[in-house]
């Protein structure tokens, strides 16, 4: 089957899409976009999250014919500018300096949710960081610079505003 979507701002069409496919394979063996993570395939880690519609969900679980005609929007989306010369998020900036990167390979899943966090919630506090990032789990950070890391991204998104 054929699929087309807008990826990260640029419309795609990509062929021979079997039935089985995941959004996740699509993104990152068909389309070049290796920042998604393929961890747990069951939707239970959060390391493929994407935003759908402007929604995060896990990639793994989305079969790439339900993205037909929507809008994705990955972690490599999320950097401003052009192939590059791109400015990174506020978010994955804060990710480098609270050290919250370790093996990286929870990263993109973190920083897809805690963006989707601070663009809902400017200010949250830490238990609404630990709670909006639940469905991702990391083995390597212990969480704490990953909660600074968004307490500091939100703290910066407030200050440009």
């Amino acid at each position: 089957m054929r699929v087309n979507l807008t990826v990260n701002g640029s419309h795609q069409v990509v062929d021979d899409v079997w039935e089985g496919e995941s959004l996740l394979f699509l993104l990152r063996e068909r389309m070049g976009l290796p920042g998604s993570k393929n961890a747990c395939e069951q939707g239970e880690c959060g390391s493929c999250t994407v935003y759908l519609d402007g929604l995060p969900v896990c990639s793994c679980l989305v079969a790439a014919g339900q993205a037909e005609g929507r809008k994705v929007r990955t972690v490599e989306g999320l950097a401003e500018g052009q192939p590059g010369d791109e400015r990174l998020d506020p978010v994955q900036e804060a990710f480098l300096e609270a050290g919250a990167v370790q093996c990286g390979f929870c990263t993109p899943g973190l920083i897809v949710q805690s963006h989707d966090l601070i663009e809902r919630n400017p200010a949250p506090t830490d238990a609404e960081i630990r709670e909006a990032l639940a469905g991702n789990l990391c083995r390597c950070t212990g969480y704490e610079k990953i909660v600074d890391a968004v307490r500091l991204a939100a703290e910066r998104k407030a200050a440009a505003s």
